[in-house]
């Protein structure tokens, strides 16, 4: 008896994402290794906008427990910012809000600051130039 190609694609496919054969590492992170992210928007005042990234770069060098912290421009908008973050855990992130440092930072850039934009929290997988992750696409 012969199968169909595409049905046995999706025989093959739907075999292959069952748990019971999905490899560990492809396996959702349980709560224990779940890291955290967000993904959020910053409005410098006009013309402040390289002032304010330098500020929250400065500000950030050593947080325990920070896997990945970027900060990019906006094509679209000569004043926005797009921070986006990876921690190990949510509490890295909570308790790195108390650090002098960004203390520091915050207090510099919040003049600086017209407005906040979109914020979006997500749950990292892993990923190329996570160094953190257990999951890297290396």
């Amino acid at each position: 008896m012969s199968v169909p190609r595409r049905e046995f694609l999706v025989l093959s496919g739907a075999a292959l994402f069952s748990a019971e054969l999905l490899p560990s590492f492809f396996r959702p992170l349980g709560s224990h290794d779940t890291m955290y992210g967000i993904i959020g928007q910053m409005t410098a005042v006009p013309g402040q906008r390289d002032a304010l990234a330098a500020i929250l770069m400065r500000g950030t060098a050593a947080m325990p427990g920070c896997l990945s912290y970027i900060i990019a421009t906006d094509p679209a908008d000569a004043n926005a910012l797009w921070i986006t973050e990876v921690w190990d855990t949510a509490a890295s992130h909570q308790a790195s809000l108390s650090l002098p440092a960004v203390q520091a930072a915050i207090a510099a850039g919040r003049p600086l600051i017209a407005a906040f934009g979109q914020r979006i929290e997500t749950i990292p997988l892993g990923g190329t130039g996570l160094a953190g992750s257990k999951h890297t696409g290396s």
